[in-house]
């Protein structure tokens, strides 16, 4: 019986399983981004510290991303791309998502 039960617990586990990478964010924030207004600062305050930093074309950038699977269903995933110009307001940005809604 012990063997039965620990092989069942062992199976739901197996189903359950899940991973995720990256960190979670605030995606209702998203539409609150206005280009060669927000600040870094601001951005911070609104998402914390950022997944990745890194350059790009010169500018700096920030990504904000969580990816998760789970063993049943489909996965998940969301990211926020920023680029700050040299005065540390947002240049450009882009939001996307597995899911229709920020």
């Amino acid at each position: 019986m012990k063997r039965y039960l620990l092989s069942l617990l062992l199976v739901a586990a197996f189903l359950t399983a899940c991973g995720t990478v990256g960190r979670d964010f605030d995606t209702l924030l998203v539409d609150k981004i206005q280009k060669n207004k927000t600040t870094q600062a601001e951005i911070l305050d609104m998402f914390g510290i950022p997944f990745k930093e890194g350059r790009e074309n010169g500018y700096e950038m920030w990504t904000y991303q969580k990816d998760t699977w789970n063993l049943i269903g489909k996965p998940e995933s969301k990211g926020l791309v920023i680029l700050f110009s040299e005065q540390n307001r947002v240049k450009a940005y882009r939001y996307t998502s597995t899911n229709d809604t920020p």
